[in-house]
Parts: C-alpha cells; sequence; structure tokens
C-alpha cells in the first residue's frame, strides 16, 4: 500500500471541484514529451519544493536517486511540468503528509490529498472537498 499526494502549480490549475479532477485525470496520463524522475522539467516552485522534500524523502528514480538507498523514505516521484505526483511508503505516510503541507504552503504550491480526504488546498487558504462546496480559510 501506498500513501499518494499530489502537489501543483496554482496558476494553471481550475478552481472549481470537478473541474480539478478531471484536470488531474489528464495530467496523470503521462502524456507530456519528457522523462517524468527528474524536476528540472517542473516550473520553479515545484522544483524548489521538490529540491526540498527529496533531502527527507529521496526519489526511487531519477538523477538524485541511490539504488542502494533501500529505506521506506524512498519515495515514487512522476513530476510533470506543472505536477509532482509523490507515492509514500504508509510506514511514513503521516510523516510525509505533515511535510508535504508545510513545503507546500512555503513554495505556494497546491496540495491534493490524493490518498486520504481528497482535500484539494491552494495557497491563498481555498480548500475543496469533491462532492462539497467551496470552502474559504486557512489550510
Amino acid at each position: 500500500m501506498s500513501y499518494d499526494v499530489m502537489v501543483f502549480d496554482p496558476a494553471v490549475a481550475p478552481r472549481e471541484a470537478e473541474a480539478f479532477l478531471q484536470w488531474y485525470n489528464a495530467q496523470t496520463e503521462w502524456n507530456e514529451k519528457h522523462e517524468y524522475d527528474d524536476a528540472a522539467v517542473s516550473v520553479p516552485a515545484l522544483q524548489a519544493f521538490f529540491t526540498e522534500l527529496a533531502e527527507d524523502f529521496p526519489p526511487m528514480d531519477g538523477p538524485l536517486s541511490d539504488d542502494e538507498d533501500d529505506r521506506p523514505q524512498v519515495t515514487d516521484y512522476s513530476i510533470g511540468t506543472h505536477i509532482i505526483y509523490a507515492s509514500f511508503d504508509d510506514e511514513v505516510a503521516e510523516d510525509a503528509h505533515g511535510q508535504v503541507q508545510i513545503l507546500a504552503n512555503k513554495h505556494q504550491i497546491g496540495f491534493f490529498d490524493v490518498s486520504g480526504d481528497g482535500a484539494i488546498v491552494y495557497p491563498d487558504g481555498t480548500v475543496l472537498i469533491p462532492g462539497e462546496e467551496e470552502e474559504e480559510g486557512d489550510a
């Protein structure tokens, strides 16, 4: 099992839950013309987020990976231009969830709790829960 989250560039992500989920589905078809294991393809805020997160949750693949590292913190990332999808080992899910939220806020990017409650959190505090009305407030 895994705990999956996605962070995203709020400048391009839809601001309505249903439209966001359609955008998410399109993004996770992985149709961009690059490999999905190097943050160099991402917008600067996502690159900065990834650099910090990878210090504690190193990538399974890509330029920063280490084939000898078999700790549960090693994470499977799929990295696009406007999203980073991360699949964490269940053993580190709680720590990963907290750190992703902190770093998403720090770098002013959005957070989608794919495996959790499905919350879509924007850096301005807007929270969307698919199937519910839009909420304004602190994320």
